[in-house]
This record gives C-alpha cells, sequence and structure tokens, in this order.
C-alpha cells in the first residue's frame, strides 16, 4: 500500500521558496514525486507544449539548439517549468500513474491520458531526457514525471482528434470562449497576431457571434495567407504589432477604430497597438502571456483611452469543450490546424 501524506487541494505543500506559498508565485517547488500526497495525482509526462512567448524567448536567448537545455535548466532549479524571463510556462500531456485518495473525485485512474489545464508555472516536474523538440509547434517531447493538484483543472484527451493538436487546442483554450463573452453582434473586431492558434480561434469566434467587422493583423506572411485562405477575416493585414501607430494608421483604411480588439502576439511591446486601435468605452483583451500590465495601463492613460482593458485569463469554465466544439465545426480551420500542429 502506498503511504499517503496530507497535502492541500492548492498545493502550498509543494512550495519550497517560499514555504508553503502558493505554488505558481513560488520560485521554486518540490518536484520529488517518489513522495506521493493524498490531494495529487502523479503523471508519466509524454509532451510539453511550451507557451508560445516562453518558446520565442528561449529560442531568441539560445537558438533553437539550446532551448531544450534551457528547460531542463529551469526545471532542474525551480522544480517547475517556470521561465524566469517572461514568467509563463505552458501545459503537458501525459498518462496517469497514481491518484490520491483525496484526488479520487477527479474521475480519472491510472491509464488514462489527459492533459492539463492549468500551466506549467504551477505544475511540480521532474524531467529525465529531452526527446525532441518541434518549433513549429512549440511541443517538447520529454520522458519525465508531473504533479496534478487537486484543484488544478485538467483535461481527458478526445478519442476524434490528433493527441498533438487537441494538446496545441488546450493551450489556448481559454480564447475562444473568452471572445464569445465579449463579442455583440455587430462588433467590429480586431484580432492581434491573428495567424496564430489562440488568433485563428478568437477570429472564428468572432465571426461565430456575429461580428460585422473582423480584422486580423498577422506579421508573418504564410501564417497571413493560411488565414486569409479560411475566410474569417474580412482583411488581413501584414503589419508588426510592436508599431502601434504603422497599425493606428493601417486601420484609417479600413473604418477606424474597432469595438473589441484581442492581443494574441508572442512578442513584448504590443499593448499601445491594441489601445490605440480601439474606440473610446471599447474593449482590449490580452490573450498574451507577454502583456505587461504597467505598460497597458499606464499607456492607455497616456493616451486618454477610456477603455476597459481585460487580463487574459487562460480558464473559462468549460473552456476546453467550448474549443474543442469550435474547431469540430469549421472543417477548413480544423484542416489548417492538423497540417500545422497535428
Amino acid at each position: 500500500m502506498t503511504l499517503e501524506l496530507p497535502g492541500d487541494p492548492l498545493g502550498t505543500h509543494r512550495s519550497l521558496d517560499p514555504l508553503g506559498a502558493l505554488p505558481q508565485p513560488a520560485w521554486r517547488l518540490n518536484n520529488d514525486t517518489s513522495l506521493r500526497y493524498s490531494t495529487e495525482i502523479l503523471v508519466d509526462v509524454d509532451t510539453l507544449n511550451i507557451d508560445a512567448a516562453s518558446f520565442r524567448q528561449m529560442e531568441e536567448a539560445s537558438g533553437e539548439g539550446g532551448v531544450g537545455e534551457r528547460i531542463l535548466q529551469t526545471v532542474r532549479e525551480r522544480g517547475k517549468q517556470h521561465n524566469p524571463v517572461t514568467g509563463s510556462g505552458g501545459m503537458l500531456l501525459g498518462r496517469v500513474a497514481w491518484v490520491g485518495s483525496g484526488a479520487a473525485r477527479r474521475g480519472v485512474a491510472p491509464g488514462d491520458r489527459v492533459a492539463t489545464l492549468a500551466s506549467l508555472s504551477l505544475t511540480p516536474l521532474r524531467l529525465e531526457k529531452i526527446r525532441e523538440i518541434r518549433p513549429a509547434s512549440a511541443q517538447v517531447d520529454v520522458i519525465g514525471q508531473a504533479v496534478i493538484f487537486a484543484s488544478a483543472p485538467f483535461a481527458r484527451m478526445p478519442d476524434d482528434l490528433p493527441e498533438r493538436l487537441a494538446l496545441a487546442l488546450f493551450d489556448v483554450a481559454g480564447a475562444a470562449p473568452q471572445a464569445a463573452r465579449r463579442v455583440n453582434p455587430g462588433d467590429r473586431v480586431l484580432v492581434l497576431g491573428a495567424g496564430g492558434k489562440s488568433g485563428l480561434l478568437c477570429c472564428a469566434e468572432a465571426r461565430r457571434r456575429g461580428a460585422s467587422v473582423v480584422l486580423g493583423i498577422e506579421p508573418h506572411g504564410p501564417y497571413a495567407d493560411e488565414l486569409r485562405s479560411l475566410g474569417l477575416c474580412d482583411d488581413v493585414l501584414q503589419a508588426d504589432a510592436r508599431d502601434p501607430l504603422a497599425i493606428r494608421d493601417v486601420l484609417a483604411s479600413c473604418g477606424g477604430e474597432v469595438d473589441v480588439a484581442f492581443s494574441c502576439v508572442n512578442v513584448d511591446g504590443a499593448e499601445m497597438a491594441a489601445i490605440l486601435a480601439t474606440r473610446p468605452r471599447g474593449c482590449v483583451y490580452f490573450f498574451a502571456m507577454s502583456t505587461s500590465f504597467p505598460r497597458a495601463a499606464l499607456g492607455a492613460e497616456g493616451v486618454g483611452k477610456d477603455i476597459d482593458l481585460h487580463i487574459g485569463n487562460g480558464f473559462a469554465e468549460g473552456h476546453a469543450e467550448h474549443t474543442l466544439g469550435l474547431v469540430r465545426g469549421a472543417p477548413a480551420l480544423r484542416a489548417l490546424l492538423e497540417r500545422r500542429y497535428g
């Protein structure tokens, strides 16, 4: 019989620095997976899906070949994949190895294939080996183990979609339902970073919600062409979201300011493009983990923009099924995503 230790459902028992802190803001977690706590689920990990901002930062800092070593170093130092530069993580795919008595209510059993819907920045992780790095999808195949806390969301893998595609969708599953909450019929909508995963989902959801105009900003030529082929946007503009004046000027030729803007970029410094693009009393939703709250708040103040600024929350009730349903119902979008991530 496995000896179970008592644990907090929020995972505070794993925090080492500082002791007893919530695991996401903690600098270091205890990733000793030989310890079994009643409030945990142990997972044998196959793949890490690194969030886009974090993967890009690691590539730029060390080159493609150095990403794996940076991940191993971070996990060794922090007990989790919590990028110290971007502050973000990602999520993982694996198979349940053990379920504590206090987590049995979550309804999974050893052998179940699951993906975490909580960030790697709060997930205790131990890695033995990096097997393969796939830059196009920001996914990294590994051998290791991780802990899911009793309070942390996760999803069973669907049986009608390729696992790698489902993993990529779960990584940004909050985007579509958050767009559904904020887009009203007749709205003019702008999506920055529209050709990436979350951007594509926001465009599709905005169209499904009855937006009168959907505009996509995508600087990467191949992604812009793929987005155009889907017909989700009234116009796809190739521009750099880090240049807010260029975005403002481009929009002037497309009807001017929008009611709702979604920032789905994976680079720093794009806050003001979304803010300048949005009408007074409009809404900006920052889904990107590269967003700086001080830059957004003080920048809006500085240009006299009275708009609602929403911090991206990757979790929304039922977000995994919402996103899978959106993709299942959009054959062309699904085909594109399968080619790219499946």
